[in-house]
């Protein structure tokens, strides 16, 4: 059994008791989610009973230094939406897109997320790179890359270019995607 979202020594206790209780004492629970050793030694000293663990985004690089934390997430299958609903870890379903927004001077005002479907204002941000395993246009070079990059920074609002603290960069769902959400629940708890 694994488990990688919210409180892992508490979740395995859980897990444990019910598959104890149904006989399979023979299963292991395998946790992972940006465990480091100081997780892990609190886990172990804490007799949490996880046969395993598994370590990714931390392993390999340095706590002190930036690093993406990603993961796939699975948002349709076989043409129709999927969800998952872990704790803290629900993903929104559907083939999606972002919208973003300017202000009168050029600057990025925020983001709408929403269905790939939806006629939304703003800037589509998600274009497709690959059809059916083929590239749809020649890789950018190296030196167009940096000048997008350098025009988008120029885009931020000056709140968000430095390092001190700022209000959070505004994005919102769209009513379709949150209705596209209520619905794959719905289908889900009704399968139960």
């Amino acid at each position: 059994m694994r488990i990688d979202s919210g409180d892992l020594g508490v979740h395995a206790r859980k897990v444990r008791r019910i598959l104890d209780e149904g006989g399979l004492a023979q299963a292991r629970i395998f946790a992972s989610g940006n465990l480091d050793e100081e997780r892990l030694h609190e886990l172990v000293a804490g007799g949490a009973p996880i046969d395993a663990f598994g370590v990714g985004t931390r392993m390999n690089v340095s706590a002190d230094a930036p690093f993406l934390d990603c993961a796939y997430k699975m948002a349709e299958y076989a043409g129709r939406p999927r969800r998952k609903r872990s704790e803290g870890k629900a993903n929104w379903p559907g083939r999606k897109q972002v919208f973003r927004s300017f202000d009168g001077t050029g600057r990025i005002r925020g983001d709408l997320l929403g269905l790939d479907s939806d006629d939304a204002p703003g800037t589509r941000l998600l274009l497709p790179v690959l059809r059916a395993g083929q590239r749809v246009e020649p890789p950018p070079s190296l030196e167009s890359l940096r000048e997008r990059a350098t025009e988008q920074m120029a885009m931020l609002p000056e709140a968000l270019r430095g390092l001190a603290p700022a209000d959070p960069y505004p994005v919102t769902v769209s009513p379709s995607l949150r209705a596209l959400a209520d619905e794959v629940d719905a289908r889900t708890l009704a399968r139960g």
